[in-house]
């Protein structure tokens, strides 16, 4: 199963890129412990944009309603995800860096927004 929507798959890879980058200047700046927050802060928005892609994906258009029933479980599953990878991180991580961390997951939410940006061609 692929995603189909390339606004999508361009914010999921500059997320990875955003997420690489903050992990880089987190280790530099808290190390071992900061890299790893930045890396599950983007990470946390990864997976829920990647599975946001897949649902939206694999339904065809057919109607206004079903992709507006389709958009709505996506998101919904979408926030589900994330409460429950942050609620996991928090209480799992005992070590985390919680600046980091949500420094991290704002930025790849902001980045998210981006998507409207970007055309489908």
């Amino acid at each position: 199963m692929s995603i189909k929507s390339k606004p999508i798959r361009t914010v999921l890879r500059w997320q990875v890129y955003v997420t690489g980058a903050l992990a880089l200047v987190a280790g530099i700046w808290a190390g071992k412990h900061g890299a790893i927050s930045a890396v599950l802060g983007g990470l946390t928005n990864i997976f829920a944009g990647l599975v946001y892609g897949l649902i939206v994906s694999r339904v065809g258009v057919t109607s206004a309603g079903n992709v507006l029933r389709t958009v709505l479980r996506a998101e919904a599953s979408k926030i589900i995800l994330i409460v429950l990878q942050l609620w996991l991180v928090l209480t799992l991580y005992k070590s985390i860096n919680a600046v980091v961390f949500f420094t991290s997951f704002i930025i790849t939410v902001l980045v998210n927004s981006m998507a409207m940006l970007v055309r489908e061609d």
